[in-house]
């Protein structure tokens, strides 16, 4: 089978060629046009800009997935596009342009959810890829505008058992970054502003909250631990001299990083054991946190040995289309799919059972 895969959620425009066979995926194109340089001078993605860069990029990013793969539009089998979560103006281009593609070449038409697709990311690169998951899995999906923990009963069958109460983990990381004068996207410049501290010993003795560590519920809440960064940072600032200052900013760097991360891999594995999960899965953009990984990975090995972790490759990590292609086919086993009439965005669309 072979997929397109279409999306367009947030501020990646993105176009993937995926073949399925039996549960093997090959990812023979995926092509994503990123718009950070763009939006990094606000801090933050500004959506209408981003609808508009969707707009100019679609059809090209299509062009070129299909080029790179070798593949005609005809000989596609079907088509998927994430209708959801997301910013409604980008979802919108992505949606409106497989509903096109769709009804003018008459192929199968496939309505798949943003978070499905991290779900699913980790099976890129893998082969006999539904083999490679045991259920019940509990996954972790992070990213800068979701922080979730899922329970999956099967494939396509899911739980929300655990979500952020205010700001994902991602937007915390972007905030402080942003607080610290370390740049956009966050997470890569708070982990990279980690490392410069390579192990040695903490100077400033700096401490952060873990919100929500101990609560009866698998839920986060990072808008506190974003505050204290805050309030940590004016202090720092006013108490401390360029060179100290420097080597602060890097002691809180790592200090927040490991509050999210503990409070993460905390929860993760409380619900994996209520749950007698077989399989823990990570996904989205902050899954590309070595310490995450790591921290994740020691977690699994030490408290739920005969468990198997499922982490994606680092290209899979942040939107991608291959990730919708691959959901996609889970839905196209089951004749799942949609009247392109039919099809509408959803801004808010959750996974239920």
């Amino acid at each position: 089978m072979i997929i397109l895969g279409i999306e367009t959620s947030c501020d990646e425009t993105a176009a993937s060629i995926v073949r399925a066979d039996n549960g093997c995926f090959q990812v023979v194109s995926n092509v994503v046009a990123s718009q950070v340089k763009t939006h990094a001078k606000y801090g933050g993605v500004v959506p209408e800009v981003a609808a508009r860069l969707h707009i100019q990029k679609i059809l090209p990013i299509i062009e070129s997935a299909l080029e790179n793969a070798k593949v005609k539009i005809e000989n596609v089998d079907c088509i998927a596009v994430c209708a959801g979560p997301g910013l409604m103006s980008s979802l919108l281009i992505g949606v409106e342009t497989a509903k096109t593609l769709a009804m003018v070449l008459h192929k199968p038409l496939i309505r798949t959810n943003h978070i499905e697709g991290h779900l699913y990311s980790v099976f890129a690169g893998k082969n006999d890829a539904e083999q490679k998951i045991r259920f019940p899995a509990i996954a972790l999906v992070v990213s800068g505008g979701h922080s979730q923990i899922i329970l999956m009963k099967d494939f396509l069958k899911y739980k929300l058992i655990g979500e952020t109460r205010d700001d994902a983990a991602g937007e915390a990381f972007d905030k402080a970054a942003k607080i610290m004068d370390l740049g956009y996207p966050g997470g890569p410049a708070i982990s990279n502003e980690a490392d410069k501290l390579d192990g040695r010993t903490s100077e400033f003795n700096i401490k952060l909250p873990r919100p929500m560590l101990n609560s009866d519920n698998f839920n986060f809440s990072f808008s506190g631990l974003k505050t204290a960064v805050l309030y940590k940072w004016r202090d720092l600032k006013l108490s401390l001299n360029k060179k100290q200052l420097e080597r602060a900013r890097r002691e809180l760097a790592v200090e927040f990083q490991n509050a999210v991360v503990e409070c993460l891999v905390s929860k993760t594995m409380r619900a994996a054991q209520a749950n007698k999960a077989k399989t823990i899965v990570l996904g989205g953009g902050v899954s590309a946190n070595k310490a995450l990984r790591e921290s994740l990975e020691s977690a699994v090995a030490e408290e739920l040995p005969r468990a198997k972790l499922l982490t994606p490759l680092m290209e899979m990590t942040g939107d991608n289309a291959a990730m919708i292609a691959i959901a996609g086919y889970f839905h196209a086993k089951g004749k799942d799919f949609i009247v392109p009439e039919e099809l509408t965005a959803d801004p808010n669309w959750e996974l239920v059972e």
